[in-house]
C-alpha cells in the first residue's frame, strides 16, 4: 500500500485530536451547563475543534516529508508543535476578546485568573504529552498504515 502516502499520514495525524477534543467539548459544556460556570467556555473551543485535528494531520505529513532530511524522531516532531499551537492559540483568544494579558497572569473570559508561572508548568507537561502521543500513538498509526 504506497499509494497517496501524504493522505495517510494526514490521516492518521487527525486521529488522536478527532476522538479527544469532542469528549474536551462534552466536558466543557456539563461545566457550564450543570456547575452554571458563568462565563462561556464553550467559545474558546469551537475554534480548536475545527483547527486542530488538521494541523495534526498537516503536521504528520510535514514530518513525512521532511524526515529524510532532518531526521528528527516522530515524538520530536510531535512536541514542537505546541510550540507553534500556544501563541497562535493566545494570538487569536486575545484578538476575540477572550484573553488578557497582565503582569502577573493571564485573564480567561474577564473571570479566570490563571498565573504564568501555571501556565508554564501545564506547557511542559503538554510538551510531554505531545512527545508521548505522537511518538507511540501516531507512530503506530502511521506503521499500521504503511507510511513510517
Amino acid at each position: 500500500m504506497h499509494t497517496h502516502p501524504y493522505l495517510r499520514a494526514f490521516l492518521a495525524g487527525i486521529f488522536v485530536p478527532t476522538l479527544i477534543l469532542p469528549l474536551m467539548l462534552t466536558a466543557f459544556i456539563l461545566v457550564r451547563l450543570v456547575l452554571a460556570a458563568p462565563f462561556p467556555l464553550e467559545r474558546g473551543l469551537i475554534f480548536p475543534m475545527a483547527v486542530v485535528p488538521a494541523l495534526w494531520g498537516l503536521w504528520n505529513m510535514l514530518h513525512l516529508g521532511s524526515h529524510a532530511r532532518t531526521h528528527l524522531s516522530l515524538g520530536v516532531h510531535g512536541a514542537i508543535l505546541p510550540f507553534l499551537l500556544l501563541p497562535a492559540g493566545a494570538l487569536l483568544a486575545h484578538a476575540l476578546g477572550l484573553l488578557r494579558l497582565g503582569s502577573s497572569s493571564v485573564t480567561w473570559f474577564q473571570a479566570i485568573h490563571v498565573p504564568y508561572g501555571l501556565i508554564a508548568a501545564c506547557f511542559a507537561v503538554a510538551l510531554a504529552a505531545y512527545y508521548l502521543v505522537w511518538k507511540h500513538i501516531v507512530g503506530f498509526l502511521n506503521r499500521v498504515l504503511g507510511i513510517e
